[in-house]
């Protein structure tokens, strides 16, 4: 007979079974995957809105081209979304290899690597997200203190395309902040797994 996961003996000895740490395990592997699959697919669709955002704007028989690389905030967002692109593509594999193998990670330096991979992709993408959000702020709204002009009045589509842009690359930081501490919590379970191996010797 069992109840909740408990087994009992024919001596009467409650009996637990290990299939919840199977099940969480392959959640978070699941869950670690779909996350990058969503950060790799979202930060090239970022790079693709705005890198390839242009307005051509006639002002007094002069040609005036609007371009994300006259906002070097929205050029360190384009990178940054390119690198999250790459280190997403190389876990995506890392991921579907470790699901093929069985195994969450492979060996402690490589958890540190993942962990500390993260972090910086993380810090990276939120501080780009954040400089070119203010440089759309300031396009959009202008500064009059210091005569700078409302650029989103004149040049609409591409202050629209560059807010979607934003928005995706949004999204992107956020996952990144999530998939920190998923593998944070995979970093600690594997030391205290094998904390719980050495206690057990």
């Amino acid at each position: 007979m069992n109840y909740l996961g408990i087994g009992v003996s024919p001596g009467n000895v409650p009996v637990y079974h290990g299939n919840n740490l199977k099940v969480i395990d392959r959640r978070v592997r699941v869950t670690e995957l779909v996350l990058r699959c969503v950060i790799f697919g979202l930060a090239i669709l970022g790079v693709i809105l705005i890198g390839t955002d242009k307005q051509v704007k006639v002002i007094f028989s002069i040609e005036k081209i609007a371009k994300f690389t006259d906002m070097k905030a929205l050029v360190f967002l384009v990178i940054a979304n390119g690198l999250a692109a790459a280190y997403s593509l190389v876990q995506v594999l890392r991921c579907i290899l470790s699901m093929i193998r069985g195994t969450v990670l492979f060996n402690k330096p490589l958890a540190w690597a993942i962990f500390s991979g993260d972090q910086l992709m993380a810090y990276l993408t939120l501080t780009a997200v954040a400089a070119a959000a203010q440089s759309a702020v300031f396009a959009k709204l202008g500064q009059t203190e210091l005569q700078w002009m409302k650029i989103c009045n004149m040049y609409g589509k591409f202050c629209n395309q560059v807010g979607e842009g934003i928005a995706s690359s949004l999204i992107v930081s956020l996952s990144m902040i999530v998939l920190s501490g998923i593998s944070a919590f995979s970093l600690f379970r594997l030391y205290g797994n094998s904390k719980g191996k050495g206690n057990a010797i």
